[in-house]
Formats: C-alpha cells, structure tokens, sequence
C-alpha cells in the first residue's frame, strides 16, 4: 500500500505513517521481497493541507470547480479508507458526471487510483512493454490474437482484464474454454511468465488500483458508468499499475457498446490519450464501430475457434482489418517498425508464417492450457443442437443491434446471471449476416448453437428483434472512425 495521508504539521505526519504501518504491516524485509523489488511506491511529500468537508468538494465540484491535486488525493483515499461515506460518494460521482473534470484534474485523478495501491515495475525487462485495452464489444476476439501477434514481433503485453460491461464475454471467459487455462496469478508471478515468454493475459489483481475497485461498484450502482474522466482514470490507473510503457485503446462506439454516441466516443479517445501522454506513457487511440457483432462469431469457444482461424492467417475480414490496423499501432508505438508499410509487413508476416499461433500455444501453455485443443479447435465442446435463425422476408440486412445478439448468448447460458452460474463453453452463435448483406426469405441470418430448448426460446426473443432488414442496400458504417494520437 503506498504511503498515504501526510497532510498535516510533521508530528502528524509520524502519527499518520504509523498508523498505516499497524494496519498494514510491511511482511519481511522489502529489500529481500520480490513482490516489492517489482513495485514502485511513491513517498508523498509532507504538507500543510486543511482537509475540506465532503460537502464542500461535492458543492464545489456541482458548481463548476476544478480540484486541486491535494482534494484528489483525499478523496482517494477517503474513498479507500471508507471515511467517505457511500451517499456523499455517490452524489460526488454524479457531480463529477455532470460537471466534467479538466485535463489536469482527469491526469490527478488517474495518478491517485494507480498510486493507490501496489505498481508493478517491469524496467528488468529489456523490450518494449505495450498493452491494448478495448472498452468491450459484442464478439470482440482481437485480444486473443493480438497479444500473440504483439510477442511474435518482439513487444511484451502485459494484459489485465477486468469486468466488461453488461452482456459482453470477456477475454478470460473465452480463453476458459481452453481446458486447464488458469486466468489468475500473483504479480510476482505475472512478471515473471512476461520475461520468460514475453506476454500474459490473467485477471486483474485486487491489489492494484484498488481505489478504482470501489469506485467502479459505486459508479454501476450510481448510473455514472459513462463519465469520461471516470472511464479515462478508471482505465488508465489499472492499465499502468500493470507496467504497460505504452498503450493502444480501441474506443467502441453503437449499439454494442456503452458508448452509443459517436462524438463521446471520439472525446473519450482524446481524454485517454491526453492524459496518457501527461503521465509519460505513450498512448494511441483508435474509434471503431461496435453497431453490429465483430466477426461471425459471439460465444466463448466459438469466438477462441475464430481467433485460431485468425492467427492462421484466415478468417472473417472485418476482424482482419482490425487486427492489422491495431497490431500495426502496438508494433509502431513499441518502436518495432518505424513507417507504416514495415509496421505493416510485420503484422502480416507474423499472421501469415505461424509464429503467432506458435506464441499463442506458448501463452496457453505456460498459463496451464492444453495446446491439442489449438490444433485441433474440433475438440472444443460442441452443442447438441444447431438452429437457423431465419430471415423474415427478402431484403438487405440494415441494421443489427449488436447488444441484443449478446443478451441472447448470455441467455443460451454462454453468461452468468450470477457469479456461481457455470458457463456453457458450447452455446452462441455463428455464420452471422452482417449490414448490407442480401438475404432471401427463409435464408439464416445466423446460425443457433444451443443445448437447453427452455433457454432459446428467451434468446430467439432477442435474436428476432436485433435484424431490420430493408428493400435498398445500406452504407455500411466504417469500421475504423478515427485515429487519435
């Protein structure tokens, strides 16, 4: 835990700092541990700081105010203290909501959550140390082959996941679908497998950021989810803790994401990469379009199948586009390929020779996976049953509602309704027509795979709903909107 609450005269200072000594007491010499010789902890200096009521910041920041660093911090670690109570929490997150935060205070604000807890120090690793973070979409498989391909040319990912929003799958519940995979390692064990293999992807580890935990909680119960300086510091204070020198986000926009409205999203790409830039980190943004599924595939082991497609070099093109343009950004800002042709030719070269997919079963194997079931995706479970979806009447595919088709895989038991629920690696579906494809009356927009007649016959409910189709053909929206650096 960092050294926190030195904010009074210096006798006050010694009282503070024993007082966190006894309540979370050093183990061992920190000079003899590995876990500190990975971690970074900042000594914030001793000042003279007249704490303010949680009524002033709430009606300060209400009113248009702008905090200062030290307001930050207490309410950091007010937050982590549980000296805040939950109320005034939430009315100051609403606040924020409402009012915003400038530059500074965003970059303040992201600093506090990374440095409240422990940060992981990568330096001893001699490569280039570049992440990707994606604010989730409906069959978004590009982690799987992007942190692959990334090792391959020589970048180490040191990749944290954590809760997506709503309905979607994340990268860890697909790669469970991979018997034997484990998702959860302690830091010291995570920097270790990135030096010896050069990537991981497990679970993010509760000791880091741990102020963004609890605000994360409160923001899902507040509806302030989407607040772009709490997406920005909520992102970035746990993508940096991790080690991650440089970072490139994909910043999904539609009906498939939480961000619905394409100028937030552009907005929110700027703020993450302004505010990564302040913190010396370097940082790229890409805006894509999440109005229909990603791929052809949204399940957990239908979705793995198709990332192996991918790395070998094949696969649903919409898919490929973006693995090119995001791999050849993690390449570019790794420092691998110096133009955008070589960062090009890299990407490609690495899909298309197998070493990609020979660094995918290295990572799947030093995480407990078994490889067999990477060359030979058959084994993956498979569902008793396969249905059509089909299409109502001739026409073109217009619109999907991406959200729709996730609520409908979650259902066919693919989700968890609550944390005990097992998944169902088996059930989602496939073959999914995508906007501006015709389609005849009778022909499958998409093909079912489930096991339980009870649970389709709630999906089919969504899937029916999540296709317009229209007599004229459509503009398909691009796939990459804008690139922010």
């Amino acid at each position: 835990m960092r050294k926190r609450g030195l904010y009074g005269p210096f006798w006050l200072d010694i009282l503070t700092e024993a007082y966190w000594l006894v309540r979370f007491p050093r183990s061992g010499d920190p000079s003899s541990s590995a876990l500190h010789s990975m971690t970074s902890k900042r000594t914030i200096p001793a000042r003279r700081f007249i704490k303010p009521t949680f009524n002033f910041l709430i009606e300060k920041k209400r009113d248009g105010g702008e905090f200062t660093q030290e307001e930050i911090r207490y309410i950091i670690d007010s937050t982590l203290d549980g000296e805040m109570p939950l109320h005034q929490l939430a009315a100051l997150a609403m606040a924020i909501y409402f009012s915003g935060m400038s530059a500074q205070e965003t970059a303040d604000l992201t600093e506090e959550m990374m440095l409240s807890g422990e940060v992981i120090d990568l330096s001893h690793i001699a490569k280039p140390k570049i992440d990707k973070y994606s604010t989730g979409g409906v069959g978004d498989k590009t982690s799987l082959v992007l942190v692959p391909l990334a090792m391959a040319s020589g970048v180490v990912v040191p990749m944290m996941c954590g809760v997506e929003h709503d309905y979607v799958i994340n990268t860890l519940e697909k790669l469970a679908a991979i018997p034997g995979f484990k998702g959860h390692m302690s830091n010291e064990q995570f920097a270790q497998q990135l030096a010896k293999i050069g990537g991981a992807i497990i679970a993010q580890n509760e000791d880091l950021a741990p102020a963004d935990a609890k605000l994360y909680e409160l923001r899902k119960d507040t509806g302030t989810i989407p607040s772009l300086p709490l997406i920005t510091g909520s992102v970035l204070s746990k993508k940096l803790a991790e080690g991650a020198e440089g970072l490139v986000i994909d910043v999904k926009w539609g009906n498939g994401s939480f961000i619905k409205d394409l100028e937030q999203a552009k907005q929110l790409a700027r703020s993450m990469t302004r505010v990564g830039r302040s913190m010396k980190r370097r940082c790229v943004a890409l805006v894509t379009d999440m109005n229909q599924p990603l791929g052809d595939s949204v399940g957990t082991a239908l979705e793995v199948k198709e990332a192996i497609q991918l790395l070998r070099g094949e696969g649903p093109e919409d898919v490929k586009e973006l693995v090119l343009k995001l791999g050849m950004e993690i390449v570019r800002l790794a420092g691998v390929a110096g133009s955008t042709l070589s960062a090009k030719q890299t990407v490609q070269r690495h899909l298309t020779d197998g070493s990609a997919l020979e660094k995918f079963k290295e990572l799947v194997r030093a995480q407990g996976g078994d490889t067999s079931f990477v060359d030979h995706p058959e084994k993956f479970p498979q569902a008793r049953h396969i249905r059509k979806l089909p299409a109502p009447k001739r026409g073109y595919v217009h619109t999907i509602n991406a959200a729709m088709i996730a609520r409908g895989v979650h259902l066919l038991g693919a989700g968890k309704e609550n944390p005990h629920d097992k998944i169902d690696h088996s059930v989602g579906v496939s073959e999914i027509k995508k906007v501006g494809t015709q389609v005849k009356q009778g022909e499958p927009l998409m093909m079912i795979h489930y096991n339980d007649e009870a649970k389709l016959e709630q999906a089919l409910e969504y899937f029916k709903n999540a296709y317009r189709l229209a007599p004229k053909r459509p503009t398909p929206p691009p796939a990459i909107v804008e690139r922010v650096a």
